[in-house]
């Protein structure tokens, strides 16, 4: 894999949760690249074994279900095992849910889905999903990380401007976003940073189907998305990479914490006129 710039990771251990994911795959890869061994975390143990296999023996693939915390220290144990100790938490489990998502953008719409149909427990499995999965996570990786330490969250432009149809995932990026900084401000005298990155627009499993149809045209919430970026595409996975390789070095960014850092295209930039 293609890298931007190397930042010098050797003898350090990064566990990526989320890891079989279509944006994890990369972030593993880049860290794998720059010299660190790589802990790999999914629920879907066949994904994560799927990335280790093809980055070799510095990558160990764990079935690990991140909102149970038994699953998380038991995934922890073989880490240490394998590799000695933690250095850098990628926090990349996540996602949206059907159930918490409307059909329509606004109530005086009509028909399908609406805000009062919602399933509270769909709504409660994204945010679960998205929050919890970081909050245990970040309990469990960061004891004994000490001076040095990084946490990475994967935050969202839903945290600056929520977008129609997904209160749910909108919302709980925003507490990413929120739990980011407050963990930066309670572990900086321990010498841990955390930090998280923003991307904008990018295509990946869970969003295909919304973005574009079977026959591969864009949808109406494709063409409404691009017209609210600047730069008028979609963000290629690569092209977080080097947002990732900036925070998960302590050399270029040592006095960097509590930073939420967009990768989109220039959207949160754009006013509409």
């Amino acid at each position: 894999m293609k890298i931007p710039f190397q930042v010098d990771l050797a003898d350090k251990t990064a566990v990526i949760t989320g890891a079989g994911g279509v944006l994890m795959r990369k972030f593993a890869r880049a860290l794998y690249a720059c010299g660190a061994n790589v802990a790999l975390l999914d629920i879907n143990f066949d994904a994560a074994q799927e990335v280790a296999n093809e980055l070799g023996e510095r990558a160990l693939a764990l079935r690990c279900d991140c909102l149970d915390k038994q699953s998380l220290y038991a995934a922890r144990e073989e880490v240490v095992s394998a590799f000695g100790g933690v250095h850098l938490l990628v926090n990349g489990a996540g996602g949206n849910s059907p159930r918490a998502t409307t059909s329509n953008e606004s109530a005086d719409m009509g028909g399908g889905k609406d805000f009062f149909s919602l399933d509270e427990a769909g709504l409660r499995f994204v945010f679960d999903l998205n929050i919890m999965t970081a909050f245990l996570a970040t309990q469990v990786f960061a004891q004994g990380m000490g001076e040095g330490g990084n946490i990475i969250n994967v935050s969202s432009m839903n945290a600056y401007r929520p977008l129609t149809k997904i209160p749910a995932y909108s919302a709980a990026k925003a507490g990413i976003s929120n739990l980011t900084q407050w963990l930066a401000v309670h572990f900086a005298a321990s010498g841990i940073r955390c930090n998280a990155i923003a991307p904008g627009f990018f295509v990946t499993n869970q969003n295909r189907a919304l973005l574009f149809t079977e026959e591969g045209d864009p949808t109406p919430r494709t063409q409404k998305i691009l017209a609210a970026t600047p730069m008028k595409k979609f963000g290629a996975p690569q092209e977080l990479i080097g947002a990732l390789l900036f925070l998960a070095s302590n050399e270029a960014s040592g006095f960097v914490t509590g930073v939420v850092l967009p990768v989109d295209g220039g959207f949160s930039a754009y006013s509409g006129v």
